[in-house]
């Protein structure tokens, strides 16, 4: 074999591995854009906490709640439209869905937090948005987040200006991943020194 075909050859298997490798990148890209985000708190993607906070500061901060659907014939709103807390101290809030179709839908929530910034202090313990949710025609649930504002945001000289944080969930419409099963609702890890309120 002579060398220019050699090096063609090379050159072919060369451009054959970068094709083959961008491919796979892209396929990549989005869950680790996504782990990105969650790791972060980019775009204000919100945490997910392993325990409870043990730990609650005098900076008392309001949380509002926002709710819209995408496709999908659901009634879906927040049972309380803002709660005031501390810094650090465990709440639980509640959204309210209802199926507004003449056949089961099932749906799954995507969320994030205002001011951006913020995503990286908001820790949910438990919350319906890590689940699909089916509702039957005109069955209506009420789904719980439970959740807190991480202390160390007071260590933020960026966020000393953030009194108001903004929780906002959108449902969507996905085929069940298991139509047979019966569970319809999260339930809350609640506990002594949790909060909950009514529609204010």
């Amino acid at each position: 074999m002579s060398t220019l075909a050699q090096k063609n050859r090379r050159l072919v298997t060369g451009l054959g591995i970068v094709v083959v490798g961008m491919v796979g990148m892209s396929y990549a890209a989005v869950p680790l854009y996504d782990l990105f985000c969650r790791v972060t708190g980019y775009g204000g993607t919100t945490q997910v906490a392993a325990e409870r906070s043990s730990t609650v500061s005098d900076r008392p901060i309001k949380v509002r709640f926002d709710a819209m659907t995408t496709n999908i014939d659901w009634a879906f709103q927040p049972i309380q439209r803002q709660i005031e807390i501390k810094v650090g101290e465990n709440a639980l809030a509640f959204y309210r869905a209802t199926n507004r179709a003449s056949k089961p839908l099932t749906g799954t929530a995507s969320f994030n937090v205002t001011p951006l910034k913020v995503g990286a202090y908001f820790s949910k313990i438990e919350c319906f948005c890590f689940t699909e949710q089916t509702l039957g025609p005109g069955e209506t649930i009420e789904m719980p987040v439970a959740f807190f504002v991480d202390p160390t945001i007071d260590e933020d000289p960026n966020l000393k200006d953030v009194k108001t944080i903004t929780l906002s969930y959108t449902f969507y419409p996905t085929e069940p991943t298991n139509p047979q099963s019966e569970e319809r609702q999260v339930s809350a890890n609640t506990g002594p020194g949790d909060r909950s309120w009514s529609t204010q």
